[in-house]
């Protein structure tokens, strides 16, 4: 192993460490040779394909058209259309002749069946859900018909439906009324979890039914001449109960209810909404949700084990870091190195050349190497923008993709947030995760997306995404990339992140974990700044991401570090070949990567089950630091 790090290492320690600012690598230009950016188009066209690549692109667009039909989020035609479509198509797939079909054909077809299969868990979950919320919304079908009807073509009769709306305020003004009871009457008992959720789908039947009254009004004389005053009395009504029962129930104050209470639906504007502020409540999926989403991942372990998992690998960040801090002098005090590292800020205003050199010295050394394709227009056709400063209360780090969007202080923030900002990103942090952004990360996997495969993009999973760019951060870690003891503790910063967004998550949807203990738990054992520690917490639980999404990130570069050690250490591929077919085959669970790189029997019911963990290979510790001499 020593041997072959060494070429990596030389090569390594040719590239400066700090003083990126001063870094101006040249960019080829891009008009310089017309061919440089056009692929061959023989190989294009002599591309081997999957039988079911059509069959996919085809439920994909169907799906899309129903999403767009049925656009009442939750309504009862909504709920009965799409379980009815789902099991229609679990139907029609069991008629194709499975025995039949290449590897790809039976990658696809098992795909197909384990999205179906989830889909309709999925509504399943809602219907549980629904039934918790059902003594605070009983009013939510009944208005949420009325956008059904439209879509059904079906003629409005105004006055009957201005009563529905008077009658439901009236039920609206008793609902509220509950809770400030006079003696005798108590307000219905639920849960913090189930009073937030409840809010949430408040405000997204209020902006059903402000897209449904838009409709009509102005345009049907008699529809406005009935409506218009009950609509704005409901409206009314409906925001009174959101707010209530996210301050008298949920806990909020004030202004932070406010914030909340942006109409959804139809007529929202889901990126003005003001999630950003207030307590962070989440809805844990408990152990049997867990179960089911771990199977559509494809990964055969408990909550529990992959837990374990996490504590393993935090163990090895740990004693590396401890390292790390050895080397700058500060003996076991791996705080008081990440905190010299996290006060090595750039100045406002400079945070985007340092995220352009990073990119550049990134792709510098994967030039060195032959470990990936990274095509010439992918070099060329990624962007930088500046993220908001409500966008990076959730998004404290930057984030990439073919746009990376540089998170950082702005002269409108406090100046706690200002530091917080400078500190959580610094360049040594950034060092570890630009090209997880960009290339050969999330840029480059959305570009041979669209270019191969892309019917598979409906099987998207962050075990893939996330994982794929998480192993390259690993990949790099064994290959020499952090040279310096600085730039080791921003890559296992990162790493410790990785193993305690496992455990915190986790722990929250079993029930063992509030999301208060959460941040405190990034504080004490990744270091933290407590302001970006709160914006990952809201982040994993604010509902934007699936329950296992933070998850996703370690557990899936694991597993590819594992599937590189089954295949490219046995020399079945070169590390070229191994890194391009999985770019190139789509997003899946990285158990069905497995499937078609090393050809593994499959049946109607999917792979045998995959215990990646068993086959890990140990981490890579870092070079031993050179003997200080005086």
């Amino acid at each position: 192993m020593i041997a072959r790090l060494l070429p990596a290492l030389v090569a390594a320690l040719a590239l400066p460490a700090v003083g990126f600012s001063q870094q101006k690598p040249a960019t080829a230009s891009p008009y310089a040779d017309p061919l440089a950016t056009v692929p061959k188009l023989q190989a294009i066209a002599a591309r081997p394909g999957s039988e079911l690549a059509d069959v996919v692109a085809r439920f994909n667009t169907d799906q899309g058209s129903l999403t767009r039909r049925y656009d009442a989020p939750d309504s009862p035609d909504q709920r009965g259309r799409m379980r009815g479509f789902y099991s229609g198509w679990q139907t029609r797939l069991k008629e194709l002749d499975f025995d039949k079909m290449g590897q790809e054909g039976r990658v696809d077809y098992i795909l197909m069946n384990n999205y179906l299969v989830h889909q309709l868990a999925l509504l399943d979950r809602a219907d549980k859900q629904r039934a918790e919320e059902a003594g605070l919304l009983p009013f939510a079908d009944r208005l949420l018909a009325l956008q059904d009807s439209r879509r059904n073509l079906q003629d409005v009769d105004p006055r009957i439906a201005a009563r529905t709306l008077s009658e439901v305020t009236k039920a609206l003004d008793s609902l509220r009324a509950q809770f400030d009871p006079p003696a005798g009457r108590s307000a219905p008992h639920v849960s913090k979890t189930v009073a937030n959720r409840a809010a949430d789908d408040v405000d997204q039947v209020r902006g059903t039914v402000r897209a449904w009254f838009k409709y009509y009004d102005g345009y049907d004389p008699m529809f406005s001449w009935w409506v218009k005053d009950p609509q704005a009395k409901l409206d009314d009504a409906l925001t009174k109960y959101s707010k209530m029962l996210r301050e008298k129930v949920v806990g909020m104050k004030p202004a932070e209810s406010a914030s909340s209470a942006a109409p959804r639906g139809n007529a929202a504007d889901e990126a003005g909404r003001g999630d950003n502020t207030g307590p962070i409540i989440g809805d844990p999926i408990g152990a049997e949700g867990l179960k089911e989403d771990l199977r559509y991942e494809m990964i055969p372990y408990t909550p529990e084990e992959l837990i374990a998992i996490a504590e393993r690998e935090y163990a090895f960040s740990l004693s590396e870091i401890k390292k790390a801090a050895r080397e700058m002098g500060f003996g076991d005090d791996w705080k008081a190195a990440m905190e010299k590292v996290k006060n090595t800020y750039v100045e406002p205003g400079k945070q985007p050349e340092l995220i352009r050199d990073l990119a550049r010295q990134a792709e510098a050394f994967f030039d060195q190497h032959d470990w990936v394709t990274i095509p010439p227009l992918a070099r060329e056709d990624w962007r930088m923008e500046m993220m908001t400063p409500e966008r990076q209360r959730v998004a404290p780090f930057f984030l990439g993709g073919e746009m990376i969007q540089v998170s950082y202080p702005t002269d409108g923030m406090s100046n706690e947030e200002k530091l917080m900002s400078l500190r959580g990103n610094n360049p040594h942090f950034s060092h570890a995760t630009v090209f997880h952004e960009l290339n050969p990360g999330h840029h480059l996997q959305g570009f041979m997306q669209a270019r191969y495969n892309p019917h598979r993009r409906l099987f998207a999973t962050p075990f893939w995404s996330e994982g794929n760019a998480l192993y390259w951060e690993m990949f790099l870690w064994d290959h020499g990339f952090q040279v310096s003891p600085e730039d080791r503790v921003g890559a296992l910063f990162w790493r410790m992140h990785r193993s305690a967004r496992i455990i915190f998550s986790l722990s929250f949807h079993l029930g063992k974990m509030t999301p208060p203990q959460a941040i405190q738990f990034l504080v004490d054992t990744v270091g933290f700044e407590r302001a970006n520690a709160e914006g990952e917490v809201r982040r994993s639980f604010g509902g934007q991401y699936s329950p296992l999404y933070q998850v996703a990130y370690m557990i899936g570069g694991l597993e590819f570090r594992a599937l590189y050690k089954e295949l490219v250490d046995t020399k079945k591929m070169t590390d070229r070949q191994y890194h391009d077919a999985i770019l190139e085959g789509g997003a899946m669970p990285v158990a069905m990567v497995r499937a078609r790189l090393a050809k593994v029997p499959l049946t109607r019911d999917g792979a045998p089950p995959w215990r990646f963990g068993d086959a890990l290979p140990p981490p890579v510790p870092a070079p031993a630091a050179p003997r200080r001499t005086s």
